[in-house]
């Protein structure tokens, strides 16, 4: 079963899932090519590298770290990858490819209702960085410190999130159900929304946000931003204040 097909939180987002689909990925250029063995070893030299890059940076740590906190020998490690940029491309690739797979493919329940599709992105994505939330704080973190070529991944990591937000927007301008002036900016506006959970997850744990608390919190907001048609609700709350307003003298 896909990505795609699988709510985010299973055991889809784990460790070993996501180095087995790296290893899928890298066949060519990683010399271990029996499954048993290379998916547990990448599965260590990743999550150490997350780890390490968490404390010291991406940048600032070494191969020697490196080895020592994944248990695997300088020459073990050549195995599997032939220089940082090469391993920073497999984790870059991988949150790329995951969020871009899981993303795209809403279930048919959505695809034709913008409101229940934007909220399907916003709730969908909390979830899926929260399951995968080392991968995705690295990427977000490390931006600024990554070589040119990665750094333009993270650039069109970003941009291709906001394209699908703007893409259901535009959606919804389209049927009535939003009113939005600017869509593309509006898009970029919602990203934050959605990484703010990952970036400031202890924030929101000393608060006691939970994550539904907060994927509500998030779909109100933008609810209230880009509603188009007037609610009834408010239909009716409008007609009482002319009402009013009437009768006075």
């Amino acid at each position: 079963m896909g990505l795609a097909r699988q709510r985010p939180g299973t055991n889809a987002f784990a460790m070993d899932v996501l180095c087995a689909r790296i290893l899928e990925r890298h066949r060519d250029s990683i010399r271990v090519q029996k499954t048993h063995l290379a998916v547990p070893n990448l599965t260590r030299i990743i999550g150490a590298t997350l780890t390490l890059s968490n404390k010291h940076g991406f940048h600032a740590t070494t191969l020697r770290q490196l080895a020592e906190a994944s248990g695997l020998s300088m020459g073990g490690l050549y195995t599997y990858f032939d220089s940082k940029p090469t391993l920073l491309a497999m984790i870059l690739g991988e949150v790329a490819e995951t969020a871009a797979e899981v993303l795209t493919a809403p279930p048919a329940s959505v695809k034709q209702d913008a409101r229940k599709h934007l909220h399907w992105i916003i709730a969908t994505h909390v979830r899926m960085s929260e399951a995968m939330q080392p991968w995705f704080v690295f990427s977000f973190m490390e931006a600024k410190s990554f070589p040119p070529a990665e750094r333009q991944r993270a650039i069109e990591m970003e941009v291709m999130t906001e394209k699908i937000i703007a893409d259901v927007l535009k959606q919804g301008v389209a049927s009535g159900v939003f009113a939005i002036d600017q869509v593309t900016l509006t898009a970029s506006l919602i990203k934050p929304l959605l990484q703010d959970w990952y970036v400031k997850r202890a924030k929101y744990r000393r608060r006691g946000t939970s994550i539904e608390t907060y994927i509500n919190a998030v779909g109100a907001f933008v609810d209230a931003a880009v509603a188009g048609r007037t609610r009834p609700g408010r239909a009716v709350a409008g007609s009482r204040a002319r009402s009013r307003q009437t009768a006075q003298p």
